[in-house]
């Protein structure tokens, strides 16, 4: 049972709890207490703004950067891992990396940084001329095992996007694609986009990214393996017919938010009040990476006076058998009383190598070091509900002394039902639910101090129900949702109210689901984000 974790309550709290905590639940108490009670229903949602994250260069998070500029010595910063009898010429001119052949068909691997198998690699590429390749190596340190994405151009013009996997010398998988209408560009970004158990293949032109290829290889390689992480290095490579050069702006490897963004829900304390901390809400977010075992857990935070998207930082997490996962869909929170952070998470990262015999599974999520920013890994156990369920929120209700989780439970279709516990991590039970309707993006928000269960649907509504028993309390009121009549539903709710001195008194963070094009089906790729402002009427 969680004591009393309110400020007034608790004297170790008062000297110990961080000042952004104290602000939140100082300014969600006031909010209460101001405002008259307000049925969600009677709020209506008017569609604000809207973007989509597709690799944003202002939005990435580096790992590695090697800008020719700012490289003194090649050589000591960037070490050639080709045998110096065939190393190719290469030369900083002013911004750029020039590699060249020499006399005969030559070669460069230069040690570029580490490796993430979450991360996006890509290099910038000026121009190309005469024969060859170029790209990237992700290789073992101790073993002859690797994986090569590679660009192949003929007469100076880009032809074909290649890859290979290789085992102990051997190769066990090559693919190629053409490049099609992209033939005659000279100046474009080839980009490897690492999604856990596999790669989505980029090629930037003008401006504009277009997906080229793909690859799964969890199957002959698993990279999710810590120890394999740790040993592995990425390498700019290229091999060059004579007479032949490749001219290079930037290589570097970073975190990013992808191609699209989808399930948006508030980071809060565990009473489920948003975290309001340096005047930004904090969300988690999944950025689709392409089908279900490819996504991962991002984190983007909001000024929400206005619409500054912020992407800030990736979870992965680590359930003690060497791996690290791409789960998703979490709801995280910051315990007031012990000032960790915890949460749950839905278990998408079984499908990711079908030999391990794996099923999703609600998992509870914890860590120390507060995971918002940058790359962080979250221990994660399973909380003993079985079945393939989803888009656990969960709260602390103070009044019945229990915690409260809202989730889309697998039952024929996903549907929402409200299960409870003593403990914030395991033994819980079904209390009601789940409803009639195809259900997701499960959330449990108060207004004005009574709380409501909300969760979007195949029927293009975002459902109110009442807490705890999920008896029908109407629907969300939007102008402008993130849908059309043929595509687009299933959205998530993200409803947040706030203090008073904003734009309006509620906010919704939402998603539409459209797909990146040139994914292959199978494929989750959706989608930009949406910004409504709700007041009443």
């Amino acid at each position: 049972m969680t004591p009393d974790c309110s400020p007034v309550a608790n004297p170790w709290l008062r000297r110990s709890a961080t000042r952004a905590t104290y602000i939140t639940l100082l300014l969600f108490t006031s909010l209460t207490q101001a405002q008259e009670v307000t049925h969600p229903a009677e709020i209506v949602f008017r569609r604000q703004a809207v973007q989509r994250l597709i690799f944003d260069s202002d939005q990435a998070i580096p790992l590695s950067v090697c800008s020719p500029s700012k490289v003194i010595d090649l050589d000591l910063m960037h070490p050639d891992f080709a045998p110096e009898s065939e190393q190719a010429k290469c030369d900083i001119e002013r911004d750029t990396l020039v590699v060249t052949s020499r006399e005969k068909r030559s070669q460069t691997i230069r040690w570029m940084g580490g490796f993430n198998p979450f991360a996006t690699y890509e290099t910038d590429i000026a121009s190309v001329s005469g024969r060859g390749t170029v790209g990237f190596m992700f290789r073992d340190s101790d073993r002859d095992d690797r994986m090569i994405a590679e660009l192949v151009f003929e007469d100076g013009s880009a032809q074909q996007i290649r890859w290979k996997t290789i085992l102990d010398g051997n190769t066990v998988a090559e693919q190629s694609w053409s490049l099609g209408a992209f033939a005659n560009d000279h100046a474009f970004r080839f980009r490897v986009q690492m999604v856990a158990v596999g790669a989505n293949l980029f090629i930037e032109s003008k401006g504009r990214t277009s997906m080229i290829g793909h690859v799964d290889f969890s199957e002959n390689i698993e990279v999710r393996e810590k120890r394999r992480i740790a040993r592995y290095q990425y390498a700019l490579i290229s091999s060059l017919d004579t007479n032949s050069s490749v001219r290079i702006r930037e290589i570097k490897s970073a975190i990013t938010p992808g191609t699209g963004q989808a399930d948006i829900r508030a980071m809060t304390d565990e009473h489920g009040h948003p975290l309001l901390d340096d005047e930004r809400l904090w969300f988690t977010v999944t950025m689709r990476g392409r089908a279900l075992p490819h996504p991962m857990q991002g984190v983007v935070s909001l000024n929400p006076s206005v619409f500054d998207l912020r992407f800030e930082g990736l979870i992965v997490f680590d359930s003690g058998d060497g791996l690290l996962r791409n789960e998703l869909a979490s709801h995280i929170f910051r315990d007031t009383k012990s000032g960790q952070w915890r949460g749950w998470t839905t278990g998408f990262s079984a499908f990711g190598n079908e030999k391990r015999g794996e099923s999703k599974a609600i998992l509870a999520v914890s860590s120390d070091r507060d995971p918002r920013r940058g790359y962080s890994i979250m221990k994660s156990r399973s909380i003993g509900i079985e079945g393939a369920h989803e888009d656990p929120h969960c709260v602390y209700d103070q009044e019945a002394q229990k915690w409260r989780m809202l989730l889309c439970e697998r039952a024929g279709k996903y549907r929402a039902a409200m299960w409870e516990s003593d403990d914030w991590d395991r033994d819980f039970r079904r209390i009601a639910g789940p409803v009639e309707m195809d259900s997701t993006g499960t959330m449990l928000q108060s207004f004005d101090g009574k709380r409501y269960a909300l969760f979007g649907s195949a029927d293009r509504k975002v459902y109110i129900r009442n807490y705890p028993d999920l008896s029908a309390a109407g629907e969300l009121k939007m102008v402008l949702p993130p849908w059309t009549d043929d595509h687009g539903t299933r959205i998530w709710p993200n409803v947040i109210p706030l203090p008073s001195g904003y734009p309006a008194p509620y906010i919704a963070l939402m998603m539409d689901r459209a797909n990146f094009p040139g994914m292959p089906k199978p494929n989750w790729t959706y989608g930009a984000l949406y910004l409504f402002h709700g007041n009443t009427e």
